[in-house]
Parts: structure tokens; C-alpha cells; sequence
């Protein structure tokens, strides 16, 4: 039996909501939907990193933050991040949300991001393991590095990663610059 698609919450630049449609019409339109994006930072203040799996419908192998995705229709964005971190990643820690942000982009495939995300920030020095079938590889890196490799090869990183990064460094914690 086939899976219903999932559905993503429609909204508008103030974060209300104006409807729910299915995940890939609504990136085959470009409607603006809510979305949340986890960054975790190991003691050390590095960023775990994920490299999106081969199979994703966009943004293939590119490197990213930690998970990314969008809350289900009626389901609180924390609730969200805590179930995707947990099917992506294999990690449950605390969250915290830090900011939001707006961002559109196209892809070579015709498909539009445009979102509302939602940013939220944890800590994480345990196991990881990922889902295979969302991860293709995953890292830790020091923010000094990832700037600068982002600015190297800044098509080696997804859309919203690029366009959040400047507010995730303006985020850290002020004490040592850790999250």
C-alpha cells in the first residue's frame, strides 16, 4: 500500500498559517512553508555535520547542518525537530530555538525552496547514527573551517545552510563562542 505524501504547513512571511499541501507540490510551486533546521555543537564548539544522502529529491550529497525538515500539519515545530533529529541522526538532546529566517532558492531539478525555517541550536557528544537512507556521510567541523570552506566551495553546501550562516555565527554564545 502506497504512503500518503507527506504535507507541509503553508504560511505566510509572519509565520501564519494559510493551509497545508503535499511536501513536493509545494516545492513544485515555491510556496513559502514552515520549516526547522538543528545545528549541534560538540563540547569543542564544532558543528556536526550531515552530507545529504544520494537519494534525496534535492540538494543531493551536499553537506549541511545537522537534520533539517518540516513539522507535520497540528504538530508543535520542537515536537518536529526532537522526531526528525531522532530519525535522521539517532540523537535526542535538548533543543533550543535560536531564530528564524526567510530564503527562497531553485534547483536544477525545478523544484523551489522557499521557507519559513526555524533554527534551533543543541549540544551533542554522543553516538551518531544516521538513517542511510537520509545521510549520506556526516562530520564535525570547527566553525572557522566551515566558513571557510563554504566560501571556497559554496556549492558543496545546501541553500539554506549558506543562507542562515552569518545569524548561526551571530548566535553562538558570547562566553568562548560556543553555542
Amino acid at each position: 500500500m502506497m504512503q500518503p505524501e507527506e504535507q507541509v504547513v503553508l504560511v505566510n512571511e509572519h509565520d501564519e498559517e494559510m493551509g497545508t499541501m503535499g511536501k513536493l507540490k509545494a516545492h513544485e510551486l515555491g510556496l513559502l512553508h514552515r520549516a526547522f533546521s538543528i545545528f549541534l555543537f560538540d563540547d569543542d564548539g564544532r558543528l556536526l555535520l550531515q552530507q545529504r544522502a544520494a537519494g534525496k529529491y534535492h540538494s543531493a550529497g551536499l553537506w549541511t547542518n545537522t537534520c533539517c525538515s518540516h513539522p507535520r500539519p497540528g504538530e508543535a515545530l520542537l515536537d518536529a525537530a526532537h522526531r526528525r533529529l531522532a530519525e535522521e541522526m539517532g540523537i535526542a538532546t535538548p533543543l533550543e530555538h535560536r531564530f528564524s529566517f526567510l530564503y527562497k532558492g531553485g534547483f536544477d531539478n525545478g523544484l523551489i525552496e522557499h521557507e519559513l525555517d526555524h533554527v534551533f541550536f543543541g549540544r551533542w557528544n554522543g553516538p551518531v547514527r544516521p538513517d542511510p537512507a537520509e545521510v549520506g556521510d556526516w562530520r564535525y567541523m570547527s566553525i572557522d573551517a566551515l566558513g571557510d570552506d563554504m566560501r571556497r566551495g559554496p556549492d558543496n553546501y545546501t541553500i539554506w545552510l549558506r543562507a542562515c550562516w552569518d545569524q548561526v555565527c551571530e548566535h553562538l554564545a558570547p562566553v568562548g563562542g560556543r553555542p
